[in-house]
Parts: structure tokens; sequence; C-alpha cells
């Protein structure tokens, strides 16, 4: 069995594909932007500002599947600039404190909408 998962308190989908699928007990998330989902548009701001609005949508998109960030098994992170590693990792320990997720961060050459970090979770149900 398999479940799309959708929320209006994350980003719409800006392509065809599902904000998450539920599947044999996990959640598999596309990856978030920072666009904020009342107005549909990129904030403004630098890295550690961007890692915590994708957090927050990821947040959102797994509780729209009934899990939680606390259940996340792996993320992998895209940054533009990898000099911008240590900003984003604050942020992201923010929200990690307790048995954090295992985790894969590379530096990409660009991303959906200029952004500067992008992130997808793959997590329990």
């Amino acid at each position: 069995m398999r479940d799309v998962i959708s929320t209006d308190q994350a980003p719409k989908a800006i392509g065809p594909y599902s904000q998450a699928i539920r599947a044999a007990g996990m959640i598999f998330t596309s990856g978030q932007v920072a666009i904020d989902p009342a107005t549909q548009q990129v904030i403004t701001g630098d890295v550690a500002a961007q890692t915590d609005r994708v957090l927050k949508n990821l947040a959102a998109v797994l509780a729209a599947a009934g899990s939680s960030l606390d259940k996340a098994l792996r993320c992998t992170v895209f940054l533009t600039n990898i000099g911008d590693f240590a900003a984003m990792n604050e942020v992201y320990g923010r929200y990690f404190t307790q048995a954090p997720p295992a985790r894969s961060t590379v530096e990409v050459a660009r991303l959906p909408k200029d952004v500067l970090v992008e992130i997808d979770v793959i997590a329990l149900a």
C-alpha cells in the first residue's frame, strides 16, 4: 500500500511529485526548500534562516503523515556552498537533539528557486 501525503502547512509541490509518500511503515519526503507555505514564496535570509524554514516544512509534512522529526532515520542535505555547512549544522542540531538520524551533506551547483539549502527525510511512520 502506498499513500500520498499532502498538507497546506508546507509548500505546495512545484512539479509532478508528492510532498511525501507513506509505504511499508515509512515516510519518504520530497526535498523541501525555504518556501513559506503561507505565501508560496522563498523566504529572505541566509542559510541559517533557510535551514530553519526547511525543517519547519519537513516537520509539517511528517506531522501530516502521522510522524515527526523524532522518527527520522535519514536526511540528505544539499547546500549550494559547502562553506555554509557550520551555519546549517547549528540550526539542524536544534531540531535533532536526541539520537539524530543518519545524514549525508553534499554541495550542489544549484537548487530550485536559487535557494541555499534543500533537505529530504526518510522517517518511520
